[in-house]
């Protein structure tokens, strides 16, 4: 008698890779609270402290793919494994960095392995929800946005204790030891069959690799609007500490929910929650309701809030208020984007595509030092205005040109392959 064969929980596979994505958020989301005590310790500029977020950046996102790859080939565990252990030793050897070149060298394996365990989680829940790629994208990405709200005031506190090269060395061997006990229960994407996706959204049935993908017109209009509303949220995520601290802002006491803390401290708290939440809220609105009509809306909001830290920002609850809307705005395209790229290239290949869209948001990371330059005297107007130009266009491109283009694309494919598979069964008979 044969055994009826055992497929892996998919439900428990996002929950682990959640906690993952929580545990590694503190790379990037806790990055600005570590900025103006280096700045005070060594008296760099802050634009070369700064430099060293985008080396980060730039190595998390652009090894994605080649992570990827290697999810689509090994599975998810080892890769997982790896980027834990990478960005242990990197927040270690920030703990001792005592020059830039070192304080970079240290970066940039923090940032391979946060890539390493941010790829691996983002595009294996593509593959293990084929039927809810928004809503299992954005709950996995809404890990890596709200994770860094739980421990970002033990390491504020940390920091303000024992010195930021204490939270660098505890909080960096906390995380790689969580990560790895996670990955040990993370196997291959392994679904019962008929589990597909359903017809909301409309889906490619033909699959492509990443070279294939990369030579489509189509995919690199999809990466321009990434980098652009990325851009925003980026030069946000790495500014709003120095940003706050030339408000005068930072160490005013604030109380929320009857808990007093200094604002810059609870505002990364609200923000990170707000960045978090709207991950699977926008994911899953956007399985019912089309990708591109959400990023209409979302990307537009964008583009309003960082206007209104122009106006109000210098206001204790304005710039508590439109931190916050930025981050709610921009945090969601981290499961609208791997979404969409599954569903236009299809699944079989979802980690490694995913990967390389990823790269988007190394390319936005490279306007971080210029958002430190033109802000050069404390005038931040400047940074906030461009970014709300490039989300607001990127909010009218992805209606009016790439919902279009992706339908059709989408349709000649599936028109494609149905042909094929006709032909096929025609040959069989």
């Amino acid at each position: 008698m044969a055994t009826q064969e055992k497929y892996p929980n998919r439900w428990i596979q996002l929950v682990l890779g959640i906690v993952c994505m929580a545990t590694i958020a503190n790379c990037q989301y806790g990055w600005t609270l570590f900025v103006a005590p280096i700045e005070d310790k060594y008296h760099w500029a802050r634009t070369a402290i700064q430099l060293s977020f985008t080396i980060f950046l730039f190595f998390e996102t652009w090894l994605v793919p080649l992570e990827g790859w290697g999810v689509d080939k090994f599975g998810p565990r080892p890769v997982i494994i790896f980027g834990a252990i990478l960005s242990t030793i990197g927040w270690i050897l920030c703990s001792k960095a005592s020059s830039l070149g070192f304080l970079y060298f240290a970066q940039i394996l923090t940032g391979a392995g946060a890539g390493a365990v941010y790829g691996t989680c983002s595009g294996n829940s593509l593959k293990w929800f084929p039927d809810k790629r928004g809503l299992a994208a954005g709950a996995t990405a809404a890990g890596f946005g709200a994770g860094a709200a739980v421990t970002v005031i033990p390491v504020a506190n940390m920091i303000n204790t024992s010195g930021y090269e204490q939270a660098f060395f505890v909080f960096g061997i906390i995380q790689g030891c969580i990560i790895t006990a996670c990955a040990l229960f993370m196997p291959r994407a392994k679904l019962p069959p008929g589990t597909k996706a359903i017809p909301k959204v409309i889906s490619s049935k033909k699959n492509y690799s990443q070279t294939q993908m990369l030579r489509e017109p189509l995919f690199w209009l999809i990466y321009i609007c990434f980098v652009g509303v990325a851009s925003g949220g980026i030069m946000a995520t790495a500014s709003f500490g120095p940003v706050s601290r030339d408000y005068g802002l930072d160490k005013i006491p604030v109380t929320c929910l009857g808990v007093t803390l200094p604002l810059l401290t609870m505002a990364m708290s609200i923000d990170n929650i707000c960045n978090g939440a709207t991950r699977p809220l926008m994911g899953y609105l956007s399985d019912h309701f089309g990708r591109e009509n959400l990023m209409l809306v979302v990307f537009g909001g964008e583009a309003v809030a960082l206007l209104g830290l122009v106006f109000w920002g210098r206001q204790p609850i304005g710039f508590m208020f439109f931190a916050a809307m930025t981050f709610a705005c921009w945090g969601e395209i981290f499961s609208l984007f791997p979404s969409m790229c599954a569903d236009t290239f299809g699944s079989k290949f979802a980690a490694g595509n995913a990967g390389t869209l990823y790269t988007a948001k190394g390319t936005s990371s490279l306007l971080v030092p210029l958002a430190a330059g033109l802000a050069k005297g404390g005038n931040w107007n400047r940074t906030f205005i461009l970014s709300a130009c490039i989300a607001a266009t990127c909010s009218l491109l992805s209606f009016f040109v790439l919902k279009p283009w992706r339908r059709r694309f989408i349709e000649n494919n599936n028109k494609e392959v149905e042909a094929q598979e006709a032909a096929a069964a025609a040959a069989a008979k």
